[in-house]
C-alpha cells in the first residue's frame, strides 16, 4: 500500500475529457444510495469499466486514516462524492449532531485525500436546502448565504455549504478541479422509504401503499399541502453529473433541477394515483410545512446545453414499481 504524497502537483484547472477514458478509475462514494446508485447505473451504461465501489463496512468515510489508505492504494482519477447522511424534517430535527458531524467528516476526508493523491477531477453533490428559507424564487446560485436557513434542516445545510466552500478553497489554493452540483428534491429507485426518516415523496408512497394494503379509508399527511416543491428523477441527476464532469470546471456551484413545481397537495394526489389508493387524504395542519416554496433556477446548467427528460408522472409509476419489487417483497 502506498502513502499519500503531500507533494503531488495540483490538478490543472480544467481536466481532460471525462468521457475520453472509460477505463479510468472512478470512485463513486455512496454508491448504494439514491444518487450514487443512479450515477453507477449511468456510468455503466456509458461503458465505464473501472468503477471503485466500497460499502460503508468496507470503507468508513468518516475515518480519515481509512480514507487516506484507500486513496493511496487505489489512486482514483475521478471522484464523485455522493455519500452523505440524509433524511427528512423528522430525522434532521431528531439527530442534528449526526447530520452536521457525519457529513463534515465525509466531505473533509474525501476532498483532502483527493487533492493529496492527485485526483484529476472531483464532483461534490449537495442539496437545495443550502439556500435561505425565504430566498427569492426561483433560487439562483447567488442566493447562497444571503439570509437565514430553514431551521428544520440547518445542520445538514451548513455541512453541505461547507462542502461547496471546501471545493472552492481547494480549487483556489491547490488547483484541485473540484466542482459542486446542488440538486433539487430527488426521487427514484433506491430511495429511502423509512416510515419516519425519509423525504416527503417516498414517505407518501409508503403511506399510501400501506393504506391500500390494509383497506384504509384515508391517509393522514403532514402540513397544509400548500408548499410548492420541485422534483427531479435521480436518473436525470446522474445524467447531469456526467454532463458536468465532461463540460464544467468553475468556482461556482451549479443548480440541477427540473424547472417544474407542484404543491404537496398535488404531489399527494399524483402518488395516490400511482399507488392505486382509492381512499381520501386528511391534512394535519398542526404539523410543520417547512419551506413555503423551493424552486431552483437551473438556467446556468440548461444554458450549457443540459435538460431533464423524465416527467414526474412517469417517474412516480417507475418508482412505485421499484418499491414493490425491492422493498415490499423483501
Amino acid at each position: 500500500m502506498g502513502s499519500l504524497d503531500q507533494d503531488v502537483p495540483p490538478a490543472a484547472p480544467a481536466s481532460p475529457s471525462f468521457l475520453s477514458d472509460r477505463s479510468a478509475k472512478v470512485f463513486v462514494a455512496g454508491h448504494r444510495g439514491l444518487v450514487g446508485s443512479a450515477v453507477v447505473r449511468k456510468l455503466q451504461s456509458l461503458g465505464f469499466t473501472n468503477l471503485l465501489l466500497r460499502t460503508h463496512s468496507e470503507l468508513d468515510l468518516t475515518r480519515q486514516s481509512a480514507v487516506e489508505a484507500f486513496f493511496a492504494a487505489e489512486r482514483p482519477k475521478y471522484v464523485i462524492l455522493s455519500a452523505a447522511k440524509v433524511g427528512g424534517i423528522h430525522a434532521n430535527s431528531t439527530y442534528p449532531a449526526d447530520f452536521i458531524s457525519v457529513n463534515l467528516m465525509i466531505q473533509t476526508n474525501v476532498i483532502d485525500a483527493s487533492r493529496r493523491s492527485g485526483v484529476e477531477k472531483l464532483l461534490f453533490l449537495g442539496s437545495s436546502c443550502i439556500y435561505p428559507k425565504f430566498a427569492p424564487q426561483p433560487i439562483t446560485e447567488y442566493s447562497l448565504l444571503t439570509a437565514p436557513l430553514e431551521p428544520t434542516n440547518e445542520w445538514y445545510a451548513i455541512a453541505k455549504i461547507s462542502g461547496i466552500k471546501m471545493c472552492q478553497a481547494y480549487r483556489i489554493q491547490h488547483g484541485l478541479d473540484a466542482v459542486s452540483a446542488m440538486p433539487t428534491n430527488l426521487y427514484g429507485p433506491c430511495d429511502n422509504f423509512h416510515p419516519e426518516n425519509s423525504h416527503v415523496l417516498p414517505a407518501l408512497m409508503r403511506r399510501f401503499h400501506e393504506a391500500k394494503a390494509r383497506g384504509a379509508e384515508s391517509v393522514v399527511v403532514w402540513g397544509s399541502g400548500s408548499p410548492l416543491r420541485e422534483f427531479l428523477h435521480v436518473d436525470d441527476l446522474a445524467d447531469a453529473v456526467v454532463f458536468l464532469m465532461e463540460n464544467y470546471s468553475g468556482l461556482s456551484h451549479v443548480n440541477v433541477g427540473s424547472g417544474k413545481e407542484v404543491t404537496i397537495k398535488e404531489l399527494a394526489e399524483m402518488v395516490k394515483e400511482a399507488v392505486g389508493f382509492e381512499g381520501g387524504i386528511v391534512w394535519d395542519s398542526t404539523k410543520p410545512d417547512g419551506t413555503p416554496r423551493k424552486l431552483m433556477d437551473g438556467s446556468k446548467l440548461t444554458g450549457m446545453g443540459w435538460a431533464p427528460r423524465v416527467e414526474l408522472k412517469e417517474g412516480l409509476a417507475e418508482t412505485y414499481k421499484w418499491y414493490l419489487d425491492n422493498v415490499v417483497k423483501q
